[in-house]
């Protein structure tokens, strides 16, 4: 489907004619799920980019006003939602533009830092009341829920990785990642804790963004970001500071794990940052599960 400034425009001054006159311009890298525009200087624009995405947009518009209070850092604050229109399909949303620029190494002044900023987010989204909050499911991708529903899916692209990886070790991280379960009350998880959805100003954390994947559940599976991010020291501090058991960590290595794998073997088709670092993410995890065995 194109998702163009064109369709945009016509999206907007539609069904938001108060908006008609604003200038429309695409976002670099502006996201996978979604096509996102600016709209005028402090607006933006999200329009799923295919099925799977749709119900994101409801998910954030009913979930994030509420947890916003909540939160030590800026998340998207939903401000309309537009209905299907001029051949465009699904629903989409208008939300508040934030200031900050992506979350690259580059652009952070302290790991370290930065790893305690998004650890205390973690543990202020843990905190929040979940009790009506949304199930893992299909509509997330399965983020909160049990690993095992990729099971097939990880030994697939082990099996297909077999000249270009330890077999037996990932197999054995694997395999401690899917003997451990979430014993506590389900909790919120964002659900793509990545690079490309923080925010930095002034060399610091200061905004955590899209927020589709948004449900409440376990949260090993936004822990990934110790071993595609951090290393060392950072990796510590952000272990340290969330203070979760270690059958949690065990998951988390495994939801690193699994997305680096399909990656890998090209099961899942990704950016190209995402395509160098896979391997980097596989060797991290092996070495981190072994000097936690050790």
């Amino acid at each position: 489907m194109v998702i163009d400034e064109p369709l945009v425009r016509c999206l907007v001054a539609t069904q938001f004619p108060q908006w008609a006159g604003l200038p429309v311009r695409p976002v670099p890298n502006g996201g996978w799920d979604n096509r996102t525009f600016h709209l005028g200087e402090e607006m933006l624009v999200r329009l799923p980019s295919g099925q799977a995405y749709v119900s994101q947009v409801e998910r954030e518009q009913r979930w994030l006003p509420i947890l916003a209070p909540r939160l030590p850092l800026s998340i998207p604050e939903p401000l309309a939602m537009g209905e299907p229109g001029n051949g465009y399909p699904w629903k989409w949303g208008i939300y508040r533009w934030i200031e900050g620029q992506s979350s690259d190494i580059g652009h952070i002044a302290s790991l370290s830092d930065f790893a305690d900023g998004l650890a205390r987010f973690l543990i202020a989204l843990q905190s929040s009341d979940a009790a009506a909050g949304p199930p893992p499911g299909p509509d997330n991708f399965y983020r909160g829920g049990p690993l095992a529903k990729y099971d097939q899916e990880t030994r697939k692209a082990i099996a297909f990785l077999t000249d270009s990886i330890d077999t037996d070790a990932v197999r054995e991280v694997w395999d401690a990642s899917l003997a451990t379960r979430w014993s506590g009350q389900p909790v919120w998880v964002h659900g793509d804790v990545s690079l490309g959805n923080l925010l930095v100003n002034g060399g610091k954390l200061s905004a955590v963004i899209d927020f589709g994947q948004l449900s409440v559940g376990d949260p090993a599976c936004d822990l990934a970001i110790a071993w595609t991010l951090f290393t060392g020291e950072s990796r510590e501090t952000f272990q340290t500071t969330l203070q979760l058991d270690a059958g949690t960590w065990t998951r988390g290595r495994g939801w690193a794990l699994w997305k680096a794998l399909i990656i890998a073997a090209g099961i899942t088709e990704t950016n190209a940052v995402e395509g160098r670092q896979c391997w980097r993410t596989i060797e991290e995890l092996l070495a981190d599960h072994g000097r936690t065995d050790a």
